[in-house]
């Protein structure tokens, strides 16, 4: 009973899937929007350039969000990495010590 159950789930899946129009709520389609942020207000020029690049070049500012998030993500392991030894915590070592 169970397998008849989870192939006609994966029936109904499959057909929802092909069929996406049902699916989504009535509405006309979805506008251009422009979003553009507003940088009359902030001082630092890093902010002013990131503002720019947010409003110009969508795929620039991918970009730096990646290099960024990755930049962000080593420091972070490295100082992790160093609180860990300070603490005396060896990640250096693949030695399993059970006591």
């Amino acid at each position: 009973m169970r397998t008849v159950y989870l192939g006609l789930c994966a029936l109904v899946a499959a057909i929802v899937s092909l069929f996406p129009d049902p699916a989504v709520a009535a509405g006309g389609g979805a506008e251009m929007l422009v979003v553009v942020a507003d940088k009359r207000m902030v001082d630092s020029e890093i902010t002013k350039y990131l503002l720019d690049v947010y409003n110009v070049n969508p795929f620039l500012m991918g970009v730096w969000c990646t290099i960024l998030t990755a930049a962000l993500g080593v420091t972070l392991g490295f100082l992790t990495d160093q609180i860990m030894k300070r603490t005396g915590i060896d990640l250096t070592s693949r030695k399993i010590v059970e006591h």
